[in-house]
């Protein structure tokens, strides 16, 4: 993914402003520099994962399973299971719980692997603007990386500046524990808001443009940073068919015992590229697929 890799360049370039080599708790390193990629790779995946399945089951009560493979961010490799059965009508203020199984091995069209099982939980409104869903992990493994726990999202169609259309806003509360495959364990706590601003109500997935904003805290073996979008993120997700990464601007702010860098993700291009800040410096930093 395009932000493991300049993340983790962000990572090479503030260990060099280090005094004292043998201190991973001042500056970030790059074990929890990849780890904290990775976990974001995971939340926009699992976002668009649950709010798909939520969404299904709107556009159709009975039948809402998964889209054909143009328009769904799945693939053929999860099976879906539903309470109340697939077929069965449902009724206002009913409970909906799916179930969506990955196996041993599933991979998403933006090429992340997922195994396990992801459960959904939600009651079944389709006149109210505002819906939280609960989802829980069960063995569920997000490119070979454990996620735990149960979270919660809320998702409200409402018009913003961004998008003066009434689209869905989705607020993910972030609140993971996270097993890398070394063992090293991570926490992340915070809050990630993301709409779409472009896209949505199309055939097509390729074509939705989102608009991320938030800030979180991560823990892991080496102490504690705080990452925040101070300008906002956004995502095409056409630029799958250019370059996997798929963010494309914005810029998030890392702070770890004082010492702060910047990471500008570009212009909107579908490019390669991003600017790493430290101290005053620049670095541009090329990111492969």
């Amino acid at each position: 993914m395009k932000a493991t890799k300049i993340i983790l360049g962000l990572a090479l370039v503030l260990m060099t402003f280090s005094c004292n080599k043998e201190d991973n708790t001042g500056y970030v390193n790059a074990d929890d520099a990849k780890a904290s990629a990775q976990i974001d790779a995971m939340n926009d995946d699992v976002s668009n994962v649950v709010e798909e399945q939520e969404a299904n089951t709107y556009a159709d009560a009975t039948n809402g399973r998964i889209m054909d493979s143009g328009s769904s961010k799945l693939t053929a490799c999860a099976t879906i299971t539903r309470v109340p059965a697939f077929g069965t009508p449902i009724t206002v203020g009913q409970t909906v719980t799916k179930t969506i199984d990955f196996g041993t091995g599933c991979t998403l069209n933006n090429g992340n692997v997922l195994s396990g099982i992801i459960t959904i939980s939600f009651v079944y409104q389709p006149e109210a603007t505002s819906h939280i869903i609960t989802y829980t992990f069960n063995n569920f493994y997000h490119n070979a990386i454990k996620f735990e726990g149960t979270k919660t999202f809320t998702r409200v169609m409402m018009s913003t500046a961004a998008n003066p259309d009434v689209h869905p806003v989705v607020t993910m509360v972030l609140d993971l524990t996270v097993t890398m495959p070394n063992g090293n364990v991570y926490t992340r706590e915070g809050e990630r808001v993301r709409e779409i601003i472009e896209g949505y109500g199309t055939e097509s997935w390729t074509d939705n443009i989102y608009k991320i904003t938030g800030s979180w805290v991560t823990t892991g073996p080496n102490g504690t940073q705080t990452s925040t979008i101070t300008t906002p993120l956004h995502v095409k997700m056409s630029c799958v068919a250019v370059n996997k990464p798929l963010i494309v601007s914005g810029i998030i702010t890392i702070v770890r015992n004082g010492n702060t860098a910047t990471l500008d993700y570009g212009d909107g291009t579908c490019d390669n590229l991003a600017v790493l800040t430290v101290n005053g410096n620049q670095y541009n930093i090329i990111i492969g697929n």
